[in-house]
């Protein structure tokens, strides 16, 4: 009860900040320049590319707290990788990039609250309350399909029929390969209310941070402070369970520099940036292939068993990933008319 107690305060925190920074009725005060957001014309193997990392990134994740969490409580392991992952990232948010505001920060507070804190340590609740981890992936497998709800009444970002239909392929895809770890356990009501809100807080996030379109928060800094405040609300988490010690054994380093590298940095980073040059469902699309890669994960490194469901549901989400990626029909809103 003392980590669910933790995650709902800063659910309120977050909603809170939300109401004082990102209203639009208080934008026009804001120290941030809102600007429209450019269409530049992109090569043709640039999205390609950033999906392959993306997927990588997203799926990679499985293996660092595969190897990490064999020894140490997750709130501990979510304290370690957000709190190296931003001290990695200080030195050049504060070398490189426009100098930072306190509104520029607090506003990127409440995003690293809702994508990095209530995302992953919703996640991280549910499982510890013994939601089966199956059901715990195949919900956070939906943030996609969340995400192209949300986009289109707030970025006006219209999908077609042909992309509907390729998101429900791709779902469909997800349910096949996750159709063999799917249970139903004995965790209380609250707990499942808690993995269905966790995939929902990180895609408003990502719909939220894709329409401020500022120029004075890069990449690399506004994950530094997203990371920097996970870390403060993970460690009052693990000291509130007991130590924030580390344990010093090699498997945790392995998975902690895993994750902080491929699961953070490349994740987050690539994700971030494509949300700048591409609409949220061809984005999110992308993330349908995760749990497929992740099973091709753990076959290679695990030496788990793959099914032939498995790949299956990898041809089918990539028919599924394919439509929905076809040029989506956008009507630019002006940020809070």
């Amino acid at each position: 009860m003392h980590a669910l107690s933790c995650w709902y305060l800063n659910l309120s925190c977050a909603v809170a900040v939300f109401r004082r920074y990102v209203d639009p009725e208080t934008c026009e005060s804001a120290a941030v320049t809102v600007i429209p957001m450019p269409n530049p014309r992109q090569h043709p193997l640039l999205w390609p590319i950033l999906a392959a990392l993306l997927i990588f990134g997203w799926s990679s994740g499985f293996v660092g707290i595969r190897y990490a969490s064999e020894e140490t409580s997750v709130a501990l392991l979510l304290f370690w990788r957000t709190l190296l992952s931003g001290m990695i990232l200080l030195p050049f948010a504060l070398a490189f990039g426009p100098r930072l505001r306190l509104r520029g920060v607090l506003e990127q507070m409440a995003f690293g609250v809702m994508s990095v804190f209530l995302y992953l340590g919703g996640f991280a609740l549910a499982i510890e309350q013994r939601v089966p981890t199956g059901l715990v992936a195949l919900i956070s497998d939906l943030l996609p399909l969340a995400m192209a709800a949300l986009s289109q009444p707030v970025l006006g970002e219209r999908l077609s029929r042909f992309q509907w239909l390729g998101t429900a392929i791709a779902v469909v895809g997800v349910l096949i390969v996750s159709f063999d770890s799917l249970s139903f356990g004995s965790a209380p009501l609250w707990a499942y209310g808690v993995t269905v809100g966790s995939m929902l807080a990180f895609a408003l996030a990502s719909i939220l941070h894709k329409r401020r379109r500022t120029v004075h928060m890069p990449v690399h800094q506004s994950l530094c402070i997203h990371t920097l405040t996970g870390a403060l609300l993970f460690g009052v988490c693990a000291f509130w369970q007991g130590s924030l010690m580390p344990p010093l054994t090699q498997s945790f380093a392995i998975g902690m520099a895993w994750l902080i590298f491929a699961g953070t940095f490349l994740a987050y980073g690539v994700y971030y940036t494509s949300l700048l040059l591409y609409p949220v469902a061809k984005v999110s699309a992308a993330i349908y292939l995760a749990p497929p890669v992740t099973m091709i994960w753990a076959w290679a490194l695990f030496d788990e068993p793959l099914t032939p469901a498995m790949f299956l549901g990898l041809g089918v989400t990539m028919i599924g990933v394919w439509m929905t990626s076809q040029q989506t029909r956008v009507t630019w809103k002006r940020p809070y008319s």
